[in-house]
């Protein structure tokens, strides 16, 4: 087919659609929309779950969650490196005790122009199906929550990752001391700003414990 007939195909296709009052679709959009109904039914989650990190009390001042804006450009394309042999690590936590956890691997990506990685962990003696990832960037402390956020990614078993920042979720100990959080190991603390996901929980609002 040569070149013109492909240009009054596709000119057709999209008289065809205006003319059936329909457009092609936007992936972005289609993508927000989930975004925005995912955020949705977590704060319906935490606002009447029983087993909700945020106590009764707090809710008002804690509900609904802080995000940043939707941006499709922080769900980046990654490749999955996994580790040798699971690697033995303490990870402090938000109590001050050592959480025995192990690296499986490493997520690589590009970010802004920048080669990035980011190393995945998981419970000693569990099968590594889900990577967990905890990290920090320049917004922890200012407008982010200050002990780093997670990140949580299905195994693939295509070896095709995404590594979605608007996914990037606060850990329970934001809204609740009595939460036990592992912290970020030092090879997860980004040195760039990543404003995606979930934003500081309120400014200056102390959480009941």
């Amino acid at each position: 087919m040569n070149r013109v007939w492909v240009w009054l195909l596709a000119g057709l296709v999209t008289v065809l659609a205006v003319a059936c009052g329909t457009q092609p679709a936007d992936p972005d959009a289609e993508y927000v929309r989930k975004l925005q109904a995912e955020r949705s039914t977590k704060d319906a989650a935490m606002a009447s779950a029983q087993n909700s990190p945020i106590p009764a009390a707090d809710r008002g001042k804690l509900l609904p969650l802080k995000y940043f804006p939707p941006d499709p450009a922080y769900a980046i394309p990654g490749a999955f490196a996994p580790a040798s042999a699971r690697t033995p690590v303490q990870t402090p936590t938000s109590t001050g005790k050592i959480r025995d956890m192990e690296i499986v691997g490493r997520l690589e990506f590009t970010l802004e122009g920048r080669p990035l990685s980011l190393v995945a962990l998981t419970e000693p003696d569990t099968p590594p199906d889900r990577l967990f990832i905890p990290f920090s960037d320049l917004t922890s402390g200012t407008e982010t929550y200050s002990a780093g956020r997670y990140l949580e990614i299905e195994r693939s078993k295509t070896g095709i990752y995404i590594i979605d920042f608007n996914r990037a979720f606060n850990p329970y100990c934001a809204y609740n001391h009595d939460y036990d959080c592992p912290y970020p190991p030092k090879e997860n603390r980004l040195t760039l700003p990543i404003r995606a996901g979930e934003r500081m929980p309120t400014s200056n609002v102390p959480v009941s414990r």
